[in-house]
């Protein structure tokens, strides 16, 4: 669990990163590379501990490959007013 507040800055902002890529058509290769870019620089900028980044590259990860992140809310069916 992450509990230093800019690596939960930087997950979240990561998180809602990957979902927006998602739906607009990249898969889990692509996730990935975005991914590894984001950790990279984020080591490059030496902007969190590297204890934190490899925290982060963790939750990361286990939030890419668990489906229930991606999965399309299913559309509520239409009601007739009439």
């Amino acid at each position: 669990m992450l509990q230093d507040t800019q690596t939960i800055r930087h997950y979240q902002k990561l998180t809602d990163s990957l979902v927006e890529m998602w739906n607009r058509g990249y898969r889990f290769d692509s996730l990935r590379l975005y991914l590894d870019g984001y950790l990279a620089a984020l080591r490059h900028s030496k902007a969190l501990e590297p204890y934190h980044i490899h925290r982060l590259e963790e939750e990361a990860t286990r939030y890419i490959y668990d489906p229930s992140n991606f999965e399309l809310p299913e559309p509520e069916p239409e009601t007739d007013y009439y």
